[in-house]
């Protein structure tokens, strides 16, 4: 039996990820890493609160086999640069460092489609200098989960991302070919893809949005 190491699974992803998780009897332990408390009750979880600052205090903790690391935020929450980079660049990165320095074998980050070290989108550059920072850790198994827009209820309601989704869901029927990959995706779809994505070998590091729907319904 396995034991998973959960970030941020409080939030749209991380949520569906552990739900999946809890409904099946491949995890003998779950481990959420929370700066909150959840109200959840099952005896194969483990909570470790955390502020994400002093990483000492956890580090021997993140030991396990299927890391799943889903924290993100947006500018509009932390309007601050120096705070909204430490969250989207130096936590995963130093958490992806801790995992391989305690052997875990595979690390699964959720990033966004359009991560680019070159973007001019403060956002899309963290992601895409993390995605780097990755793959030169040369973990035993990497993903790297590039989902479009999601779709599903968040925990706080985003005004400008709620736009975003009719806008693209009124676009969706019309992209095909490259621009596929651009229509707006399920968050339970990304949770499922990830999932099986964590327990097959597909021989391949980066997944776009499409793809993820595709073996969300494999």
């Amino acid at each position: 039996m396995k034991t998973a190491l959960i970030f941020g699974s409080s939030g749209l992803i991380g949520k569906n990820i552990l739900d999946l998780i809890l409904d099946n009897n491949k995890y003998e332990k779950i481990k959420l890493f929370v700066r909150i408390n959840p109200e959840l009750n099952d005896s194969r979880i483990e909570i470790i609160k955390s502020d994400f600052i002093n990483f000492d205090e956890i580090k021997n903790k993140i030991v396990g086999d299927d890391c799943f690391f889903c924290i993100g935020t947006i500018r509009s929450s932390t309007p601050n640069e120096e705070e909204y980079t430490r969250i989207e660049y130096d936590i995963p990165v130093t958490i992806a460092k801790i995992a391989k320095s305690n052997s875990v074998n595979n690390f699964t980050y959720v990033s966004s489609i359009g991560a680019n070290i070159k973007a001019s989108s403060l956002y899309l550059k963290n992601k895409g200098l993390v995605e780097q920072d990755l793959k030169e850790m040369n973990f035993t198994k990497l993903s790297i989960i590039r989902p479009s827009i999601l779709l599903g209820k968040r925990k706080y309601f985003r005004l400008g991302e709620t736009i975003g989704q009719y806008g693209m869901l009124t676009l969706s029927p019309l992209m095909y070919g490259r621009i596929k990959k651009y229509r707006p995706i399920k968050a339970i779809d990304v949770a499922k893809s990830i999932i099986k994505i964590t327990k097959n070998n597909y021989n391949k590091v980066i997944f776009e949005s499409d793809e993820l729907e595709l073996i969300s319904k494999s």
